[in-house]
């Protein structure tokens, strides 16, 4: 038993750092819809490896391309 600890601890330290790669990708992303930004945290909060996985995969056509921008309104006058 003792020579699958170092391997197995090595996955599961690599999965808790996917998870929460994802999780703070997730909630920096400026995704297209705020609904898919939500299902996506839902399911790699449900299915963590897994959804990880395919949140990495599939984040590009859901993402937008647009880079924000902030332009706020000085006006001092009233």
């Amino acid at each position: 038993m003792l020579t699958w600890s170092l391997p197995l601890l090595i996955l599961v330290l690599l999965a808790v750092v996917l998870w929460f790669w994802a999780i703070l990708d997730v909630s920096r992303s400026n995704f297209k819809n705020q609904k898919n930004k939500l299902l996506f945290f839902f399911l790699i909060l449900v299915a963590p490896i897994l959804g990880s996985i395919v949140y990495f995969q599939m984040k590009k056509s859901f993402i937008s391309k647009e880079k924000r921008s902030f332009k706020p309104n000085f006006n001092t006058r009233s």
